[in-house]
């Protein structure tokens, strides 16, 4: 497979995961918090063909009807059945429809930390690579610092100061703000490197002999020459903050319940007993691979252009 194949390829599949998980109010049969009590840990429905209907059977040994375009979503089963396609959780919840609902808030906080990153990388690499002397040298050693201190601790400490219990937006602001806040070091070094090797360019003494101003010079000659390394670091960062953001909330610290989020879907699983005699409980972290996987192929193809 040749490199401009993959990444056509790769950009496809997450076309498709990110759309899904975008229209999650049309392709999930269920809002996220709707429970059905009668039903909790309900393992995934079978589905089965019955003349040119497709046909569901609930927990209950019901069969069912899939309608198609009903009640503006893509489908779902009359109102005295249920369709559980990855099963329940312990409140009756559909697993399915969660984990869509749950990708927006993880892909959510995966892009906008790395928005974060990327922009406060730019502003520092710049400055940095561009202007040298103290500037460098206090910016350098603040990236030092930044990796010195774990995002895991610097969360900690942060919400050590916050209330009890905050809301799921503070807590995605929370999550964005320390995850981007910490991660802008690395896109910041790289910049550097290209602002220091392109000061000295011909091209750029030039401009700046004809009385071109430092705003122009980084506008016109500088920022276009980041885009590779900001477009690569992109499809690095992503992954890591969504892992990030599954972790966080995972232990408790991140979006909290009700509002869905792999990580804190992940966290029903956490006891051994019922990883075993409820694995559909694992679908967010399944859900999360292909995800994943692709932005690293889509990654991996765009190093191999810069290399």
């Amino acid at each position: 497979m040749t490199r401009r194949t993959k990444i056509r390829a790769a950009v496809l599949w997450l076309l498709v995961w990110h759309a899904a998980i975008l229209l999650a109010g049309f392709i999930a049969p269920y809002p996220y918090d709707e429970q059905h009590r009668d039903y909790p840990l309900a393992p995934p429905s079978t589905l089965r063909i019955s003349g040119t209907r497709l046909m569901v059977i609930d927990p209950a040994g019901a069969l069912h009807p899939v309608d198609f375009f009903t009640r503006g979503r893509l489908f779902g089963v009359e109102q005295r059945g249920v369709i559980f396609l990855w099963g329940s959780d312990g409140l009756g919840r559909d697993i399915f429809s969660r984990v869509l609902y749950g990708g927006q808030i993880s892909l959510l906080t995966g892009m906008a930390a790395t928005v974060l990153a990327l922009g406060l990388g730019l502003l520092f690499g710049i400055g940095s690579g561009y202007f040298g002397g103290w500037p460098d040298h206090l910016i350098m050693r603040l990236g030092e610092l930044a990796l010195a201190v774990p995002w895991f601790y610097l969360l900690l400490a942060a919400r050590a100061f916050l209330p009890l219990h905050i809301g799921p937006p503070d807590a995605l602001l929370l999550l964005v703000g320390i995850i981007g806040a910490v991660g802008w070091v690395r896109p910041a070094r790289l910049v550097r490197g290209v602002a220091l090797s392109a000061r000295e360019q011909p091209f750029l003494l030039a401009a700046r002999g004809f009385g071109a101003s430092h705003a122009y010079l980084i506008r016109r000659h500088l920022l276009p020459l980041t885009r590779p390394v900001l477009l690569t670091q992109a499809t690095v960062l992503i992954p890591q903050f969504i892992l990030a953001e599954v972790g966080l909330s995972f232990l408790g610290l991140g979006i909290g319940q009700p509002v869905p989020s792999w990580g804190n879907m992940l966290a029903e699983a956490r006891q051994y007993h019922v990883m075993v005699a409820h694995p559909w409980l694992l679908a967010p972290g399944l859900a999360a691979i292909p995800v994943l996987l692709g932005y690293l192929i889509l990654a991996d193809a765009l190093l191999e252009k810069n290399n």
